[in-house]
Order: structure tokens, then C-alpha cells, then sequence
């Protein structure tokens, strides 16, 4: 019999506890071995709940229980999971978690102390939800060089822009809709501001070129400020906007990485993953491109992922996983300026020809995007790919010859 401690009872955290008495026999079967949940933490009373007798509101009680091989982290944010995470480890007790918050902040570190305690510290959820990734990426993908990784990482801006381009409805009526369904929280910045899909990326970063690659050096934008205009642009370019997290590595063996909306073209594999659906492309120069798509979130789905963990760490509860990469400090990551990238703007002036005579001369070569319904003075065009901090100095010299640059979004070559 292995003890498991459950740190966090919301959604996933109830989850986990579902599956692990509900699939009792089926785990079971998988590793031999019965699951027993020994200790739940939370500061919340569930009278009603089956396990209502192995609830605490004591972390000592964990910590100090010699039989608790395995603590299952799903409490969320850095305070207090990454000091109870760091305890468990260091009192040689495998940690397993779905806190993309946690990993993407302290995972080198946290790997390091599994490491020095023959412990093991696994998140397959921290990053797909349900989707597997991370245990693709460490294992059935290893004889790659992983090239580029390219994703939609949160459900909740892919449903609203979903909603944008399907339904025309704008950025505030699709975001009011996401919290009315309980896809977006009452305050969502985490998520339309783009720094969920940043920890993520972060993570799977991390893990492909094997140095921790740390949130503050991911050049980050969220879609609030996206249009229906722009989404009508996108569909005449022949694409969709969807927020990409992507990271490429160059051929001096740095990393261009960064979290922004792209047009992105209809024949990519990520243009059809629409409403709360997640899809990472995952670049690899023996498999070329391999996509795995599914529900970002969500009780059971996450859980299941968990529970996966759950029994990896089972597994090897006397022979470490190996899962590893570096600490860093960021000097592989390239300046986001120097980010070469195609780019889309739109532009509102009194004299669209001068506008165009203007954008030509400092973008070189551009393609105007022309639309019946424009409004008076808009000019959208695609220019070339060039340096990011070329564009935005160009963006300012528009903006300073009296043409106003109203959206600036990324063209993904995806």
C-alpha cells in the first residue's frame, strides 16, 4: 500500500480524490500496488465527503508522517505550496502538482532538491491540463532536437476569441460570456493579459533546451486589446488570431521566446482549435511536427493528469525519474527586440495614400489588406519579416508623422 497526502481540496484537488477512490481497481491493476489517501489538507470542513475523517487543516500532519510517500500539490499560487513542496522533498516524499505558478518560478530549484533527495517532483498537469506534454516531451520525443514549440495555452482567451471571430462579438461581451460560464475568473488579467500562457511556455521551454527559462524574460501581451476589426483582417489575410506562446531555438543555441496574439494562417493545425481547447505543436527534426490537442482544463481532465503523476512516482518510488533541467539566469533567452517576426498593423490617417507611401518607405515591402467595409482613412498591411525593435521604432515614426497605429499582432508562421 503507498500513502498519499492530497494538499488542496477545490476543483482539481477534488478531482484527484475522486479518481483515486472511483478507479480504485483500475490503478490497481496498472502498478500493483493500492493508493491510499492518508491525509487531505484544507482550511475549509467537508462533513459530507466520504474522506471526511482524513481532512486536516495541519500541514505538520503530512510532513511528519512517516507512511505519506507521495504529497499531491494542488493548492495553486507560491504561497504556501512552494514552501510545503520544498519541505516534502527535502523529508524525502515525491511531490506531484498541477501549480504552473510554482514550476514555472521555482521548478530548477525544486528539481534540484528531488534530485539531491532521490525524490521525484512531477506536474504533467502544470501545463496541458489533460493534455499529456510534458511526459511526451521527457520521453517519446527525446531523440529530437525539439526546434520550436508553439501553442494555445490557455482555454480561456481561445473561447473568447472563439466567440470574436464566430459570433462578432466583442472583446468585453466574450469575456463577460467566459465568466458567466465559469471559463474565466472575476478577475481575469491572469489570463487575457497572457501570463498563464507565459508560465507555461516557460515550463515547456525549460524542459526542451534544459536551462529554466524564467517568466520576466518573456516578452508578454494579452488580446484585450484585439478587435473585431483585426479579426476581420486576419479572415482577408486568410487566418484566424489566436494568443501563441512559442519559443524557438537558434542556431547559436539561444531562445527566441514570447506570449502574443498571431494571425495565424487556416491550413495551420492550431487555426482550428477553437472555444476552451488547447493545442501545442511541438517541432522535432526526426518527427517534424507533432500536435497534441484536448482540454486545457477542467476538474477531471486535470485530475487525470494528477493521477498520472500519481502513479509514475509509484513506479519509482526507489529508482528517481529522471526529469531535470538547470537553473539559469536568462542569459539564453534573446532580447525580445531582436525577434524577428512578420507583423500586421492597421492604420488610421487623414490621407491613406500618403499613409501607404509612408508605411512602404520604412517597412520596404508591403502587403495592403483591402476590405469593402473599411472605415475612412484605415490602411492595414502585412510587412516582411524584420527585427521586432525595427518595427516598433517604425511603429513610433507613423505614429509621429500623424498616422495613427491602432493594432500592431504578429504573423505566426505556424
Amino acid at each position: 500500500m503507498v500513502s498519499v497526502a492530497i494538499m488542496g481540496h477545490g476543483v482539481v484537488g477534488s478531482g484527484v480524490s475522486e479518481i483515486l477512490l472511483t478507479h480504485k481497481q483500475k490503478l490497481f491493476a496498472s502498478v500493483g500496488e493500492e493508493l491510499y489517501i492518508k491525509h487531505i489538507l484544507d482550511l475549509r470542513d467537508f462533513p459530507e465527503h466520504p474522506l471526511a475523517d482524513r481532512f486536516t487543516k495541519d500541514f505538520n500532519d503530512i510532513i511528519n508522517d512517516i507512511d505519506v510517500d507521495i504529497v499531491v500539490e494542488v493548492m495553486g499560487g507560491l504561497n504556501p505550496a512552494y514552501d510545503f513542496v520544498k519541505q516534502c522533498l527535502l523529508k524525502g516524499k515525491s511531490v506531484v502538482t498541477s501549480n504552473k505558478e510554482l514550476v514555472a518560478a521555482k521548478g530548477a530549484e525544486l528539481l534540484q532538491i528531488a534530485k539531491d533527495n532521490n525524490t521525484n517532483f512531477l506536474f504533467e498537469a502544470s501545463v496541458g491540463g489533460g493534455i499529456p506534454i510534458i511526459r511526451p516531451i521527457n520521453q517519446c520525443l527525446v531523440a529530437n532536437n525539439v526546434s520550436e514549440i508553439a501553442g494555445i495555452l490557455n482555454g480561456t482567451t481561445n473561447f473568447i476569441l472563439t466567440k470574436m471571430i464566430n459570433e462578432g462579438m466583442d472583446f468585453d461581451e466574450a469575456l463577460k460570456l467566459a465568466q458567466d460560464l465559469g471559463y474565466a475568473e472575476r478577475n481575469p488579467e491572469a489570463d487575457v493579459e497572457g501570463h498563464d500562457a507565459c508560465r507555461k511556455i516557460c515550463i515547456l521551454a525549460s524542459l526542451a533546451y534544459g536551462k529554466h527559462i524564467y517568466p520576466d524574460a518573456v516578452h508578454t501581451q494579452g488580446i484585450t486589446k484585439i478587435t473585431l476589426d483585426d479579426v476581420k483582417y486576419a479572415s482577408i489575410w486568410g487566418g484566424v488570431i489566436k494568443l501563441i506562446g512559442k519559443v524557438k531555438q537558434l542556431p547559436d543555441k539561444k531562445v527566441d521566446i514570447v506570449v502574443a496574439p498571431m494571425f495565424i494562417p487556416n491550413k495551420s493545425q492550431l487555426a482550428n482549435i477553437d472555444d476552451v481547447f488547447n493545442g501545442i505543436m511541438v517541432r522535432g527534426d526526426c518527427t517534424d511536427d507533432v500536435v497534441f490537442y484536448g482540454k486545457g482544463a477542467g476538474k477531471l481532465p486535470t485530475a487525470s493528469a494528477v493521477v498520472a503523476d500519481i502513479i509514475d512516482c509509484v513506479k519509482h518510488l526507489k529508482n528517481r525519474k529522471y526529469l531535470f533541467w538547470a537553473d539559469s539566469d536568462n542569459s539564453s533567452v534573446i532580447d525580445y527586440k531582436e525577434s524577428v517576426t512578420a507583423m500586421y498593423l492597421r492604420t488610421v490617417s487623414d490621407d491613406t495614400a500618403s499613409a501607404y507611401n509612408k508605411a512602404k518607405e520604412l517597412f520596404n515591402d508591403i502587403h495592403v489588406l483591402e476590405c469593402d467595409t473599411a472605415k475612412e482613412g484605415e490602411l492595414a498591411f502585412v510587412c516582411e519579416p524584420m527585427a521586432y525593435g525595427t518595427i516598433l521604432d517604425n511603429i513610433d515614426a507613423l505614429n509621429n508623422s500623424g498616422i495613427k497605429v491602432e493594432s500592431a499582432i504578429r504573423i505566426g508562421d505556424l
